[in-house]
């Protein structure tokens, strides 16, 4: 009997490991970043976090309602709410009557709009790419900048996966530049998939010939892409963080003379997307390139790609 109780507790030990691994390591981190404000809340008025009662959530998502979150902000803590108790080992009914019907009232009283962060399109690559040209700063840093930036904007990446990118992962083929990607956000079981970035006639803002000489002049020949530097501008081993991708999209644009607030390290991806929908490319296409396994985001690019392009008052001659 002993020895039963013993097996039946190192599989629990080894169920809840499975729901820890379930979710990539940055998701499980955002989903315990959003609950620690939860348990916050419930501290602050007395109510026990975990397990919690959907009444106790429900009042949480009103707290945040008049707190000027945005809807799509709170939909994100009840699913992070709802996992980490799921990964805890306790039940949580986050399809409860109080809960949905609140949501449903928040959203009404809200409304629905999102305003995301804007695209870098191709004038603000363009301009980007001269300000780190014209750094005062040795070859080598404005290589790898170059090289990320445009690398990030031809192959749609998120910025944690430009970073997660190795030199094992390159194959230099006739036509351009074969890239592997080992993971991503819709590839939680490493299926991974391989993204195609052909040579631009513009050797200037061809990401290939760049990060050709990116990698000539740092000497890379395996390990990680993008590597930081020391303050003596010596090349370290250690990858970049994803966070260092979007502090140098807004420190570049700044330099540019264009407000940044509204840019993020996504800016390069939807750039991406929303530039190739207003040159005619097929949703098809971008989502092979982007790895969206959903075309609702695809599409939404697409629309604010074409709010001009077919724009009724094109038709008015005043």
């Amino acid at each position: 009997m002993k020895d039963l109780v013993t097996d039946i507790k190192a599989l629990q030990e080894e169920t809840l490991k499975n729901l820890q691994s379930s979710k990539a390591i940055n998701t499980v981190r955002a989903y315990k970043s959003d609950f620690k404000d939860f348990g916050l809340f419930c501290v602050q008025n007395g109510f026990k976090n975990l397990p919690s009662d959907p009444k106790v959530v429900s009042l949480y998502l009103t707290h945040l309602s008049t707190k000027e979150v945005k809807l799509s902000t709170i939909k994100r803590r009840l699913v992070s709410i709802g996992v980490i108790h799921k990964i805890k080992g306790h039940y949580l009914d986050t399809k409860h009557p109080v809960i949905i019907e609140n949501l449903m009232g928040i959203k009404r009283r809200k409304g629905t709009v999102q305003k995301g962060k804007k695209p870098i399109l191709i004038n603000e690559l363009k301009k980007i790419i001269e300000v780190i040209s014209n750094q005062e700063v040795e070859d080598i840093k404005k290589l790898r900048d170059t090289a990320l930036i445009l690398i990030g904007f031809a192959g749609g990446f998120r910025r944690n996966e430009i970073v997660s990118l190795d030199y094992e992962d390159l194959d230099f083929v006739y036509e351009g530049l074969k890239i592997t990607v080992k993971r991503s956000k819709t590839d939680q079981f490493g299926e991974g998939s391989i993204k195609a970035i052909p040579y631009f006639e513009d050797s200037i803002y061809c990401p290939v010939k760049i990060l050709k000489r990116w990698l000539n002049i740092s000497k890379i020949k395996k390990g990680p892409l993008f590597r930081r530097f020391t303050k003596g501008s010596k090349l370290t081993l250690n990858r970049l963080t994803d966070q260092t991708v979007a502090l140098l999209i807004k420190n570049y644009l700044n330099k540019a003379g264009i407000d940044s607030k509204n840019y993020s390290g996504h800016s390069l991806r939807s750039g991406f997307a929303t530039s190739a929908a207003e040159s005619g490319a097929e949703e098809r296409s971008i989502m092979a390139m982007t790895g969206h396994k959903s075309s609702e985001m695809v599409r939404r690019y697409i629309k604010e790609a074409n709010l001009f392009k077919n724009n009724a008052l094109n038709k008015i001659k005043i």
